[in-house]
Formats: structure tokens, C-alpha cells, sequence
């Protein structure tokens, strides 16, 4: 029997089993569900998760116990109409609505028309607990959390490898900085297993010691999803890591016990990888404005050198001994010119004295007696002038001064 033949056979069995349509069959579990008096005006009460508020004012969460969950839409005129509280996962309630099939997702889903709280859920009453405690110990404090490197060289990543959050930041740090190193630490995000996971894969980076920051990231989810980042071990592993950390834990509007004990929150995984590297346009920036700012540091350092050189050279030429060694050289000349001056004077004065006495002593010059017939005597012996004869004796030599010359002579006879 060929294939064809088998399923002819094949397709008259379904035509009389009745085989039923997935379209065929959602509508008949919708209107078993709905035409149910029961479920059509019921209360139903549990723990608040997984909220979301879209823009359209339609409010989508998900009504928890311990094993059970069960889908709730709250549409806007609903919530409009029933004055209800604003929803937020945590929050312990009661809802009162129906309970339909939503043939397009298959799944069964209540639709509230009222709300009550019931105060703080049990998840929500363990987070308060802990987040008062660690806040007590001064977890919380920014005087204790560290600023990011301004150009961090290695990044470590603590996420899990399949998370769509981890393809998100390496799309991101690519862009920014395609030279950005970046050691990834993998781990579980979610489960029972997973607090303990997420503390050795951020002490295994401390060990690694390479990372100039963290980033502990995970995806957006409910809250029993992120409740490994409410842990307390988790906590004080960051808190106690040697490198900052930055957390991008679930969607904006998400908060955990991490995201307070973190040295910055970031609101996504892709804010946090924004947060963490710095874009290489925005460094080539910074570097251009820090060239231009040093440059105009330069000129005005220059500048300032400049007129202070100016103004040592006005000191120096004011103290300059050239000033004073040229008044000094005039000085020396007007002394010398007055110093020949008076030199000449005194040589003249001098000159006319001595022609005074020369004449004077003319006057009294034995010459002029010689020249008048007289002669000057000496003895030759000691050149003792003779006036009287007992000064020589016979054999004395005696020198006779003329005015035309002298004569010696021996003494022979008295």
C-alpha cells in the first residue's frame, strides 16, 4: 500500500471519529466556561505578579499562591468604574470577575470587574523585611558605593548565556566600543539555584580580578522570576565585591534587593551595558575638547611666561649696572677733562714760578761775579770754596772756576 492509499484510510477514520478543530474547541471550552454561573460572579483572592498597565489603561497580571497561578485581565473601564486601587506585584488581593477561554493564546483567564486589597503578599512582606534590614547595616548608603571607571578597558557580565538580555548588552557595547574587552561569568538567573549561582559567578570575576566593573543583568520578568536578586547572599556579594557593579535587572519600573545594594541601578540590561562604556564618538569628543581647552591652556601659560619675561627685562634693565657704569664713564671723563684742566693750570703756575726763580737765581749766580772779572776757588780735594788763604797749605790742589771755563792749580808758595 502506497502512502497516497494510507492516508485516504487515515482521513476516513478522523471523519468518523468527529475529530474536532483547535478553533472548534476553544470556542466550546469558552462557552462551557462562561455559560457556568459559578465562574461568571466569583472572588477569587492571591498574590499580585507580573503587572503590567499598557498605555491603552488595560491592566494584565497574574493572581499566585504557592502552586498555582491563574491570569487576570483588568480592562480600563472596569478599573475606572470600580475605583480600584493601583496593582503592583506584591500586593495581596481579591478580584472579583469571570472566568473565560482566550481561544488566540489557549490559555484560561479571569476577567476583573472589582478589586480589594488585601495588603502585602508574602513575597512582598520577605522584600520589605529584607530591604529594612540591610538598609539598617548601611547597605544602602552612597557614601559606601564606588563611582564607575570613566573608561573601563574589561568588562564582566554576570548573566545567563541564554538570555536574550546578554545578546542585547554585546549588540550595545559593540556599537559604543568595539575595543571593550569583556569576561563573561554565566549563570542561573532564575530558580531555587539560582542566588547561590549568581554569588560564584560574581566571585569568580573578584578572583579573576581583571574587570574594572560588573554588570549583573537579567531580562524583565514577574516577581518570583527576579526573586534571586532579592536574595541575601546575593546582596552582600555585591556589596562586597572588590569592583563596582552595575545592575540592569528586569524593565524600568522593576526594583530588587540588588538594585539598592549595587553601586548604580541601571533600569534595563542594555541601559546597564550604556551606563558601563563609555561610546568611542563620545571619547573622541572629549579628547578633541580636551586638545583645544590644553591648547588654550598652552597659549595662556605662554602668554603669561611672555609678559612676565617682558617685565623682568624692564627690572633687569632698570637695575642694570650699564646705567650706572655709563653715568660712572661720564663722570670719569668730566674728572679727567677738569683733572688736565687743572694740570695745565698748575704746570703753568708752576712753569712761571720756576721762571721767577730762574730769575732770581740768575740774579744771584757767582756767574755774573765771574763775569765781572772775579773767579770762584775750590779745593779739589773736597770742593770746599776758598776765601782765605790759611785754608790751603803748599801742595793743595785747587780748582779755579772762569766765566769761560777752569783752571787747576798746586799751591807752591803762602
Amino acid at each position: 500500500m502506497d502512502s497516497q492509499d494510507q492516508g485516504y484510510l487515515f482521513q476516513r477514520e478522523i471523519d468518523e471519529l468527529h475529530v474536532l478543530s483547535v478553533n472548534e474547541l476553544a470556542v466550546y471550552l469558552r462557552t462551557l466556561l462562561e455559560y457556568n454561573d459559578l465562574l461568571q460572579n466569583l472572588w477569587v483572592q492571591g498574590e499580585v505578579s507580573n503587572c503590567k498597565t499598557y498605555p491603552s489603561g488595560h491592566c494584565y497580571f497574574t493572581l499566585k499562591e504557592s502552586d498555582a497561578q491563574l491570569s487576570c485581565v483588568f480592562f480600563k473601564n472596569a478599573r475606572l468604574r470600580s475605583g480600584a486601587p493601583e496593582l503592583r506585584d506584591g500586593m495581596a488581593v481579591a478580584v472579583n470577575g469571570s472566568i473565560s477561554f482566550y481561544e488566540r493564546d489557549g490559555k484560561l483567564q479571569c476577567y476583573v470587574d472589582s478589586v480589594k486589597s488585601l495588603g502585602a503578599g508574602v513575597l512582598f512582606k520577605r522584600f520589605e523585611e529584607l530591604k529594612a534590614q540591610l538598609r539598617a547595616e548601611g547597605l544602602f548608603e552612597e557614601t559606601r558605593k564606588r563611582s564607575l571607571p570613566a573608561q573601563p578597558l574589561t568588562l564582566g557580565i554576570v548573566t545567563s548565556p541564554q538570555a536574550a538580555a546578554l545578546r542585547d548588552m554585546l549588540r550595545v557595547l559593540r556599537m559604543r566600543n568595539p575595543l571593550i574587552r569583556v569576561l563573561f561569568s554565566p549563570t542561573l538567573v532564575q530558580g531555587g539555584e539560582a542566588p547561590a549561582a549568581i554569588v560564584a559567578a560574581i566571585d569568580l570575576l573578584n578572583e579573576h580580578g581583571e574587570a574594572d566593573v560588573i554588570i549583573v543583568a537579567r531580562g524583565g520578568g514577574s516577581i518570583e522570576e527576579l526573586w534571586a536578586f532579592n536574595d541575601e547572599a546575593v546582596a552582600r556579594a555585591i556589596a562586597g565585591s572588590r569592583i563596582p557593579i552595575i545592575t540592569g535587572i528586569g524593565h524600568e519600573t522593576d526594583f530588587t534587593i540588588a538594585d539598592f545594594v549595587a553601586d548604580y541601578r541601571a533600569s534595563t540590561p542594555t541601559a546597564a551595558a550604556t551606563a558601563a562604556v563609555p561610546a568611542i564618538a563620545d571619547l573622541y569628543t572629549s579628547i578633541q575638547e580636551q586638545r583645544i581647552q590644553l591648547e588654550a591652556l598652552m597659549h595662556d601659560y605662554l602668554d603669561d611666561l611672555h609678559a612676565q619675561v617682558k617685565q623682568h627685562v624692564v627690572e633687569l634693565e632698570h637695575l642694570s649696572p650699564i646705567n650706572t657704569i655709563e653715568r660712572r664713564r661720564q663722570q670719569l671723563d668730566d674728572l679727567s677733562e677738569r683733572l688736565h684742566t687743572h694740570m695745565e693750570h698748575l704746570v703753568t703756575l708752576r712753569r712761571e714760578r720756576l721762571r721767577g726763580l730762574s730769575l732770581r737765581l740768575h740774579a744771584l749766580s757767582p756767574l755774573l761775579t765771574i763775569a765781572r772779572g772775579y773767579a770762584i776757588v775750590r779745593k779739589s780735594s773736597d770742593q770746599t770754596v776758598i776765601t782765605q788763604v790759611q785754608q790751603v797749605q803748599v801742595g793743595d790742589k785747587v780748582h779755579i772756576q772762569l766765566q769761560d771755563g777752569s783752571l787747576r792749580a798746586e799751591i807752591t808758595s803762602d
